[in-house]
């Protein structure tokens, strides 16, 4: 399973960080993703493939870095220079087929999600 933590609520310009931990799962051989929920739409924020390769939507490009902890299975997303833009919940994704590039930001790419966190940046 993938459970989440962290999250919050942070003015504009601050940051957060976020966790996904991911049970069940051999670590070398899995890919994990944190998408965030708009309305009825998952978009991808960040990836990290098993060879250690990343993705980052535009969006967040230098703002947003995903690091991986092998020991404890846990995907980290620390989330800087956040804008209101940014709220929302956040979810982490796992899976153990895994595609390359973007289409590790793809939704279907993932059949295991955890129950998300909310992220709120007020202006």
């Amino acid at each position: 399973r993938v459970v989440e933590s962290g999250g919050g609520s942070v003015q504009n310009g601050g940051s957060l960080e976020l966790s996904c931990r991911v049970e069940g799962l051999t670590y070398g051989g899995y890919c994990m993703a944190w998408f965030r929920v708009l309305g009825n739409q998952r978009e991808g924020v960040a990836a990290r493939n098993y060879d250690g390769s990343t993705v980052y939507a535009n969006s967040v490009k230098g703002r947003f870095t995903i690091s991986k902890d092998a020991a404890e299975n846990i995907l980290d997303l620390q989330m800087g220079f956040l804008k209101p833009d940014d709220s929302a919940i956040y979810t982490c994704a796992a899976d153990t087929s895994c595609p390359e590039g973007a289409a590790l930001l793809l939704p279907g790419t993932y059949d295991y999600w955890g129950q998300g966190t909310q992220v709120t940046v007020s202006a």
